[in-house]
């Protein structure tokens, strides 16, 4: 048996004569499948079909620049407060999930006051279902990218990663990191066991009937994962260590619990309240 892994996975698909990296090959497939999944629930439920475009404009809209703006606020003030121009080279790296999970459902408020005109439960019970499918997907492009990795490991599937990623990409000899935990792939897997009790809350057991429990079981479970595996993860910047040291809690775990919190809290509204009663067509609504 290996005693580690040894990971030089180049993180560029192609170089030439356009870069395509795994991780923007990931996000790709994750948004398409995700769309599909979100079209096949919206026409069994008879909503209209343009309904779907516009949900995804907002959501990839939001993902975005809230990912960005979660990373400037909650990682890195303090140099983008000094540095503001700095916050639109996203080329450079710099995305929040907690950022963008707060960027989505601030649109999907909008989108459900401006299209949809339905109580915003209705659309989270449906669109999170592909989320932790797409979550996955980014993570494995982190372990592509050799970043967003764990503490060290003595255990027989550490990873020992690229730690200078960029200069190896450019010529220079890669500098290994000892074995570490492949935090990336702990919580792919998560997310795809989630993602698998999702689709089948809605498919099988009808669980939208109860608005709201959908949702509420994707904040609880995706972020108590987040939150445990955080315990192995690398801090993502330095002031952190000193936070930890004295909360016992770092940034992403400190971001997670609120979600946590209300996750619980739509899951025992959901289940106090009657079930509805939904017809299912399996066919668009016609435009109006």
């Amino acid at each position: 048996m290996l005693d580690f892994i040894t990971w030089t996975f180049d993180p560029e698909l192609i170089s030439s004569p356009v870069t395509v990296r795994w991780y923007g090959l990931m996000f790709a497939i994750g948004f398409l499948v995700g769309y599909e999944i979100v079209w096949r629930m919206f026409r069994h439920e008879g909503a209209p079909e343009k309904w779907v475009g516009s949900l995804f404009i907002y959501v990839a809209v939001a993902t975005f620049l809230g990912a960005r703006l979660g990373h400037v606020f909650f990682y890195a003030w303090d140099y983008y407060s000094q540095n503001p121009g700095d916050i639109l080279k996203v080329w450079e790296g710099g995305l929040a999930s907690h950022g963008g999970a707060i960027g989505i459902v601030i649109a999907i408020l909008l989108y459900s006051r401006n299209v949809t005109k339905k109580n915003p439960l209705w659309t989270f019970d449906r669109l999170v279902v592909p989320v932790p499918f797409v979550g996955a997907l980014i993570r494995m492009g982190n372990l592509f990218n050799h970043e967003i990795y764990g503490g060290p490991t003595d255990l027989p599937w550490g990873f020992s990663f690229i730690d200078n990623i960029g200069a190896w990409m450019r010529g220079a000899e890669p500098i290994m990191t000892v074995p570490c935990h492949p935090t990336q792939i702990y919580e792919a897997l998560c997310y795809l066991a989630l993602f698998v009790v999702l689709m089948l809350m809605y498919w099988k057991w009808n669980a939208q009937r109860r608005q709201g429990l959908i949702f509420g079981v994707f904040f609880t479970v995706l972020f108590s994962a987040r939150f445990v595996i955080e315990y192995v993860k690398n801090v993502q910047e330095p002031w952190e260590v000193d936070m930890i040291a004295s909360i016992g809690m770092n940034m992403g775990q400190l971001l997670s619990v609120p979600f946590i919190v209300v996750g619980v809290w739509l899951i025992v509204r959901a289940l106090s309240r009657p079930a509805e009663d939904i017809k299912f067509p399996n066919k668009f609504a016609d435009a109006k």
